[in-house]
């Protein structure tokens, strides 16, 4: 067993699916962050024998510590000396033992943790509105601006009390903790996390498995947390990375739910990669080359859970107009994945035409692509492409607000969709929208994002510039780009910069 294991997880945005990505006869388009969430396991006698303690140093009063039996059956205990309960760690640490009893023994597990464990689990700083932290310093709300802030910086306020921005904070904080305990309890190899999950051969076989495994994990815990089964392409996105998402049956765990009825009941056969109740659908996307998306969080808010709640029950009610309009939508949903894999192959297939493209599109509004006649014909297909990825995402925001007017809900608000337009008339921008579930606390936007342009030419540029004169709403951008990587994976601790810091363990007084 490695004395130190450090797991990073990525945060998401549903660019398109939402709601629709409920039901498993639809399919959402979620890409993952370059924002993480870490997990570092270290071994630590300081914590004591038996014991778990779980630190999150970005929190005021945040560290509990949880004595482990595992006699019957396994009781993660919280010591009383924890000033607050934390539900989601709780039942992380209490079914990844469980698992690795079922897996390994309990006497291999039993002496993994004898000794003690620490835990600490940071975030990137984007899950958290930094717009305190950019006023403190007296710096403007740019990128620039966020690059100067430390990382993993201190919020200074309760757990309870920090303001999140939507990046899926609570799916990646679980994925990169059971995956972290997964790998320290040696149930998972370290290959699972470095591994291509695309790739079937059978030397990779243990590793795809294993991902999966953290897959199934993970989506029990994160649904036990809330007390519901959602439809998991926040946790998928954390373990998988960018990719076109169909949900599991949620039947699969309907007999694990009821947390007190199944305390005798094992884990393994339920979660085992090999389960083919675990239907879910995994299929590779990524943004096209030479394109960034930009992600904005909004002073406002929105309640997901009532939101969603308040869409369901129109869609019941309403059966049949709401079938035919989320099949309309799907359709845009489908045709704009699509249309974005094929940009990519057009890059693929001519890289320099492509980036002239690219650098053409970035210095005309949208509406000006396809009726400019003035650029080299081998450049035509290219531009056409990216006009039809911005017309489909304009008509997906336009049947996002019909729904939203049809169930009574802010799916688009006036207040962002007068901000969008403004964002999606600027020159070299694809488009944007409301990410998941909409509301007022976020917005995402595809730009055009050339290598040899001037910076005061460059889409990015332009944006910034908007969002930080923008007057009638509160904007903030997020730092996020999608991530490269795939997923899950393993970290070392001296190469993720002020890691090391971050989590230090504080001697004792």
């Amino acid at each position: 067993m490695p004395s130190t294991t450090v797991v990073s997880s990525p945060g998401k945005v549903l660019v398109a699916g939402g709601y629709l990505v409920l039901d498993p006869a639809y399919t959402g388009t979620v890409i993952s962050t370059s924002s993480r969430f870490y997990t570092v396991v270290q071994t630590d006698a300081s914590a004591g024998p038996n014991t778990i303690r779980v630190r999150s140093p970005q929190f005021k009063n945040a560290t509990w510590d949880y004595t482990v039996k595992t006699d019957a059956e396994v009781v993660v205990k919280p010591e009383q000396k924890n000033l607050t309960k934390n539900k989601f760690v709780q039942l992380a640490i209490e079914k990844t033992i469980k698992l690795s009893i079922e897996l390994k023994g309990a006497t291999a597990t039993q002496e993994a943790i004898s000794t003690g464990l620490d835990i600490a689990i940071v975030g990137d700083n984007d899950f958290y509105s930094q717009r305190a932290t950019l006023a403190s310093l007296n710096l403007p709300r740019t990128l620039d601006s966020l690059k100067k802030i430390k990382p993993f910086v201190n919020t200074g306020v309760n757990l309870s009390d920090v303001h999140k921005t939507g990046l899926g904070s609570s799916a990646a904080l679980i994925t990169s903790l059971v995956s972290a305990l997964l790998v320290h309890l040696s149930i998972l190899p370290a290959s699972a996390l470095s591994e291509d999950v695309d790739k079937v051969s059978s030397q990779t076989k243990d590793a795809v498995e294993g991902r999966r495994l953290a897959h199934n994990l993970a989506q029990y815990v994160h649904c036990l947390a809330q007390g519901k089964v959602g439809s998991g392409f926040d946790v998928s996105a954390a373990v998988f990375g960018s990719h076109l998402y169909t949900r599991f049956d949620p039947e699969v765990l309907k007999g694990l739910m009821d947390d007190n009825a199944a305390k005798d009941q094992a884990l393994s056969p339920v979660l085992s990669p090999s389960n083919r109740s675990w239907n879910y659908s995994v299929e590779p996307f990524k943004l096209p080359p030479l394109t960034r998306i930009m992600l904005a969080d909004v002073d406002a808010g929105s309640d997901t859970p009532s939101l969603v709640g308040k869409v369901l029950k129109w869609r019941k009610e309403n059966s049949v107009e709401a079938d035919t309009l989320w099949r309309d939508i799907d359709q845009l949903n489908q045709s704009l994945a699509q249309t974005l894999l094929h940009i990519a192959k057009l890059h693929d297939k001519d890289p320099d035409t492509y980036g002239e493209a690219v650098k053409y599109l970035s210095s005309l509004q949208p509406i000006q692509w396809a009726a400019n006649p003035w650029q080299p014909p081998s450049e035509i297909p290219i531009v056409e492409a990216f006009y039809e990825a911005h017309r489909i995402s304009q008509s997906v925001r336009a049947k996002m607000r019909q729904m939203g007017v049809l169930a009574g809900v802010p799916i688009e608000p006036p207040e962002q969709t007068k901000l969008l337009d403004t964002c999606v008339s600027q020159a070299g921008i694809i488009g944007g929208g409301v990410p998941g579930a909409g509301g007022y606390d976020a917005i995402w936007l595809l730009v055009c994002d050339p290598v040899d342009c001037s910076p005061d030419q460059r889409p990015t540029e332009r944006i910034e510039h908007v969002w930080s004169n923008y007057k009638e709403l509160n904007v903030s951008p997020l730092s996020a780009s999608e991530s490269t990587a795939r997923g899950s994976r393993l970290e070392k601790l001296e190469d993720v910069l002020g890691l090391k810091d971050a989590v230090a363990i504080p001697s004792a007084e």
